[in-house]
């Protein structure tokens, strides 16, 4: 070893004190190198050459049959089933408002009143000429009953009596017109009417929203047709709430829309206060169920040339195990060959690791 150190010091001075020649030091080099590997490789010689086998600190887990699941997710909103906009049916000024915002109303409430003055004073009027019609056509009556008059007068009277009659049902049809009613049993949820104000049919002015009766809606990706079927298992959050839920797929649409390329699905929500109309819900709608499959976290999968592996501990000792995975859902891969339920997979530590070495946990 002193002659080694000799040779590199001399070395050096001698090529201090000569112009630099760049190959012939390169050559100078290696061959000093390839002397320090001989003499390293005897050394190793003598003191035995074997490796110490080191230890790692890890962390395992023991494999344990679970039922795995893989999800499509997608983007909805919680729609109300029963959402209407109350509107008049006839043009007409506004003379009272029975409700308030956030009242509970039935199905047939009358929600407001339109002006019905002038079609109130034909009824009366009308009414007034039924009275005389129904004592005439009575009176008429009465005599053919004993064989007095002719049949002509009686039918007159009676034509008159019905006719007024009729009037009178279309004027009360037309009343019914001005009165505002609500179609469902709900909550009014908008109310944008004010007395006095001219309003027209069609125009939008009361709410009401039956919050019992809720549903999830979202749209599927085409690619997702044969894998998404009613009665599916879906996992519905709601980040808002925070809520999530168990249940099932309501109704999946079979028809695929040109526009968008996508097929609608419906959930139903069960009836919980918290729970309102627009508001964001996430669908993990299970595709792919497999029970008692092996799973193993993402992150303790390495991969080579060959494939995929990972480290497991074979009685305290790293042993590389070849594994074949499918699906990945949550974080966990479905292991189809390569791993049994009992083995203990290293989980964190393993960057390091070489087969053999000692494990720590």
């Amino acid at each position: 070893m002193k002659n080694l150190i000799y040779l590199t010091v001399l070395a050096f001075v001698v090529a201090c004190g000569k112009p630099k020649d760049k190959k012939a030091e390169l050559a100078e080099l290696k061959k000093q190198r390839t002397a320090i590997n001989a003499q390293i490789a005897e050394l190793e010689k003598e003191v035995g050459g074997t490796k110490n086998i080191e230890t790692a600190d890890v962390s395992v887990i023991e494999l344990r049959p679970v039922t795995f699941k893989s999800y499509v997710e997608v983007q909805g909103k919680v729609d109300a089933q029963e959402n209407v906009q109350v509107s008049s049916e006839t043009p007409g000024v506004i003379t009272a408002i029975y409700v308030r915002a956030g009242q509970n109303v039935s199905k047939g409430q009358v929600l407001a009143q339109l002006d019905d003055k002038v079609l109130r004073q034909n009824v009366a009027q009308l009414q007034t000429q039924l009275e005389l019609a129904t004592t005439l056509y009575q009176r008429q009556k009465n005599l053919w009953d004993q064989k007095i008059g002719t049949e002509v007068q009686y039918l007159n009277a009676k034509t008159q009596k019905e006719g007024v009659e009729r009037q009178i049902a279309v004027l009360r049809s037309q009343l019914a017109m001005y009165r505002m009613k609500s179609p469902i049993s709900g909550t009014v949820d908008q109310m944008d009417l004010k007395l006095g104000q001219s309003i027209n049919p069609g125009m939008p002015g009361i709410t009401v929203v039956n919050a019992s009766n809720l549903r999830v809606k979202a749209e599927v990706a085409e690619s997702y047709a044969g894998r998404v079927n009613s009665g599916d298992e879906v996992n519905v959050v709601l980040p808002d709430v925070p809520d999530s839920l168990q249940t099932k797929v309501t109704f999946a649409s079979k028809v695929i829309d040109p526009a968008s390329r996508s097929f609608g699905v419906e959930v139903k929500l069960p009836s919980r206060k918290n729970y309102r109309p627009n508001m964001l819900a996430i669908l993990k709608i299970v595709d792919y169920k497999v029970n008692d499959a092996i799973t193993i976290p993402v992150n303790a999968i390495q991969k080579s040339e060959s494939g995929e592996y990972v480290f497991v501990s074979d009685n305290g000792k790293a042993k590389k195990v070849d594994i074949k995975t499918g699906k990945v859902s949550d974080g966990q891969a479905q292991v189809i060959s390569g791993l049994k339920a009992g083995d203990k997979v290293v989980t964190l530590g393993f960057q390091d690791l070489n087969e053999g070495d000692t494990l720590r946990f």
